[in-house]
């Protein structure tokens, strides 16, 4: 069976693309800090516990399932954001975002890139539509999405020719648990935010193009913008 690694995968949008990729046919391991509500029952589903921040102890565990794998697909999902006026963070807060959101699929890839390219696989990136604009009050958690667009972008060019699909997701405002850091959430009516499920959706199209044809970007927006405050 093909196998694919899923992080940030013990809820939210990661949870709902490992649904598709063992509806694909693909053994999917994922990584999340904790399963206990995930409700995911599959024999194509492997838990494993860590904290994405930590980058020995994720390498560890990396190492761990490609030496006993075949590893297709890698799609880097998870992330944390702290949001507020920037002189309002702290060092911790802002080392977690760049840790998860940036350095963590950066060491990833390069982890598994060897594999992915001996079996034409996959690489996909969930970043954010913050990654194209300014983010007043989000300009840290913005700079590390911008970052992982232009790693995708130039992974892109790097390995297309070995017929590696890299894939970069920007998700607007999908209700989840991603605010929970956050002052605000999500607005109230169904046309002002996205269901994780529809961001899994797109990774669906993705794996079910033509061969030889590649969506190498995809921005899903609700039809309005609003928020709320918490």
């Amino acid at each position: 069976m093909k196998t694919a690694i899923v992080t940030g995968a013990s809820s939210g949008i990661g949870l709902e693309i490992s649904k598709v990729l063992i509806r694909n046919q693909y053994k999917v391991y994922g990584i999340g800090r904790n399963f206990t509500d995930t409700g995911l029952s599959s024999e194509a589903f492997a838990r494993i516990t860590c904290d994405m921040a930590k980058t020995s102890e994720l390498a560890a565990k990396i190492n761990e399932i490609k030496n006993h794998n075949d590893i297709h697909i890698l799609v880097n999902n998870a992330g944390v954001g702290y949001f507020g006026p920037h002189e309002e963070l702290n060092p911790v807060k802002i080392h977690e975002m760049v840790a998860v959101n940036l350095e963590a699929p950066i060491v990833l890839t390069q982890l598994l890139l060897r594999d992915i390219k001996k079996y034409a696989g996959y690489i996909i990136n969930v970043s954010s539509v913050t990654a194209g604009k300014s983010n007043t009050h989000g300009c840290a958690y913005g700079a590390t999405k911008a970052g992982l667009t232009g790693f995708s972008n130039s992974l892109f060019d790097e390995v297309r020719k070995y017929g590696v699909r890299v894939v970069t997701i920007h998700p607007d405002m999908t209700k989840s648990n991603f605010y929970r850091n956050a002052g605000f959430r999500e607005g109230s009516p169904e046309d002002t935010y996205l269901l994780p499920e529809e961001v899994a959706q797109a990774v669906d199209m993705i794996l079910n193009q033509r061969e030889g044809m590649l969506i190498s970007e995809i921005t899903l927006k609700p039809q309005k913008h609003q928020i709320r405050r918490k």
